[in-house]
């Protein structure tokens, strides 16, 4: 049976998104190690066709002990078109939380996998509507239609950017520091936001800390609560920059104290540090230290 929804850690509070390849055992099993708060049974890239099935076989105990661990246990199937239906036949007896679906395009794609999903959900005996979907905006027709992809299903909680299949449709050069792909992400935080979804950032496919941290910290700076990643040590980095600091508490909390007794004053704003607070300010700061608090660092 599915682990209980309620149990799960919140969609809002999933910082790191970690794919580790489908039949990978050491690395499947290394996986709550790193911290991630959601591991993703990765069987479409990081798994070759024929190693699938084997793949497959390894879904309900490996979501057991990744849910057991603390971890939000995710599966990343292939296009339903393709190998998706197989792989969703197979590792929906695991009761995976989030089921991803690569290269969506279109909302009657994201319908599509709801129905097949709420077919297994009866077949298995899972609770109906358990399972969340996280549609994947990989090339220039499902950025266009983000919006309308992250409402097409009341499944839905998240949705994740790509990196490689967008800059490869895009036919963009690939740097270091995402500067080519900075419009997307913020195109696609936008709608994901109006959706009152998730938005996941793309990952960073280098390996060296130093560029993650500032590819993760300009995420932060757009908006992003989230990032996904391909690489085991990485999800610690993410974890830290997306969780307010001490600083960033200190800072929200005095925002909150002068803000609060600037109005009980009957005053409308303050200024603090040279800027105005003012509503929007105020809120913010708010949600920061309930996001803290959430998060346990506060």
């Amino acid at each position: 049976m599915t682990a209980d929804p309620a149990q799960r850690r919140a969609p809002a509070l999933r910082r790191s998104w970690l794919f580790i390849g489908g039949a990978d055992e050491e690395q499947l099993a290394a996986g709550p190690a790193s911290g991630a708060d959601v591991l993703i049974h990765e069987l479409e890239d990081f798994t070759a066709p024929e190693r699938r099935p084997f793949a497959r076989g390894l879904a309900k105990d490996l979501y057991t002990a990744w849910r057991a661990a603390g971890a939000v246990a995710a599966v990343r199937v292939n296009p339903l078109a393709g190998d998706g239906r197989d792989d969703l036949e197979a590792v929906m007896a695991g009761a995976p939380d989030s089921v991803l679906l690569p290269k969506v395009e279109s909302p009657e794609q994201v319908a599509e996998l709801d129905t097949a999903v709420a077919e297994l959900e009866t077949r298995y005996g899972l609770e109906p509507g358990s399972t969340e979907l996280v549609p994947n905006v990989e090339g220039a027709r499902g950025l266009r239609l983000t919006y309308e992809i992250a409402t097409a299903s009341p499944r839905v909680s998240a949705c994740l950017v790509a990196s490689e299949d967008m800059a490869a449709d895009l036919g963009v050069i690939r740097q270091p520091d995402g500067s080519e792909l900075h419009h997307v992400r913020g195109r696609f935080l936008v709608d994901c936001v109006a959706a009152e979804v998730l938005a996941i950032d793309s990952p960073y496919t280098w390996t060296d800390e130093a560029g993650l941290s500032a590819d993760t910290l300009w995420a932060k700076q757009l908006g992003f609560k989230a990032k996904s990643t391909v690489t085991l040590p990485h999800a610690a980095v993410i974890n830290e920059l997306l969780t307010p600091s001490a600083g960033e508490i200190a800072k929200a909390e005095e925002v909150v104290q002068v803000f609060e007794a600037a109005r009980r004053s009957g005053a409308g704003r303050v200024e603090l540090h040279g800027s105005l607070v003012e509503v929007p300010i105020y809120n913010n700061a708010k949600a920061l230290l309930e996001r803290a608090t959430a998060l346990g660092v506060r």
